[in-house]
């Protein structure tokens, strides 16, 4: 009997320690835990920031070939037009009355985001 208290003792704590392990053990995005100060919005271009941003974030559904929504980025003058109706911006910032973009997924860094916005708030321009 003291033997099968013993074992189940050993046990009891070798659970617990693997319970309390596992309860640290997870991964986090250190830019979402401790995000930066610091988001350059200046000099923000069509070329540079903005198309690379669509590319990698919204052409998979929303390219020509793709059309999911009838709504194409690919392009400047696709992508002014969804600028002009103030789609874009609700949409990446989830707000409400727009279907928050990218669909199924997290929204955009934060720092994108205003990087978008300040150029929305420049005039869009195709630089």
């Amino acid at each position: 009997m003291h033997l099968v208290m013993k074992r189940f003792g050993i046990f009891e704590l070798l659970f617990s320690l693997a319970l309390l392990t596992a309860g640290g053990c997870y991964y986090d995005v250190e830019e979402e835990l401790y995000p930066s100060e610091e988001c350059d919005t200046n000099n923000v271009t069509f070329s540079g920031d903005i198309s690379p941003a669509i590319q990698s974030n919204c052409l998979v559904c929303h390219s020509n070939a793709a059309r999911l929504g009838n709504i194409t980025l690919e392009g400047y003058d696709n992508l002014k037009a969804q600028v002009n109706n103030g789609s874009l911006l609700g949409a990446i910032k989830h707000q409400p009355g727009f279907a928050p973009m990218p669909d199924g997924l997290p929204q955009l860094d934060a720092c994108l985001i205003a990087r978008i916005e300040q150029w929305i708030t420049d005039g869009a321009p195709n630089n």
